[in-house]
């Protein structure tokens, strides 16, 4: 690319620069792209460490541990409380690998063929 642009700038014309070059000439003469590294921002409403273990042992304790997060935000907002969206809810699950069913299945036995 700097080579296609030192001709350009010498006064070639830039279909024949990109021949030389060997690139197509709308290649050559599209802007480069820089990559900006920004600082990584951190939301102003984001959950601290206590808010997440709030939410842990509400969901974990013994009255919702067989419910889905759905039907425990159902049930919290009833009462006058509010933990956080549902989503939340399960983005702190999901951190934790405790996103799967959550009821106690019953196993069916191995079957020998």
């Amino acid at each position: 690319m700097t080579t296609y642009r030192d001709l350009t700038t010498r006064g070639v014309p830039t279909r024949t620069a990109a021949a030389l070059v060997g690139l197509p000439r709308a290649t050559a003469t599209r802007t480069a792209r820089t990559r900006v590294t920004r600082p990584v921002s951190v939301p102003a409403h984001r959950l601290d460490v206590l808010e997440r273990a709030r939410i842990l042992a509400v969901v974990n304790s013994a009255r919702f541990v067989d419910l889905p997060p759905i039907q425990i935000y159902a049930q919290l907002p009833d009462e006058g409380v509010y933990l956080a969206s549902i989503s939340t809810i399960y983005r702190v699950l999901g951190e934790n690998k405790q996103v799967r069913e959550r009821r106690r299945l019953a196993r069916h036995p191995a079957r020998a063929i």
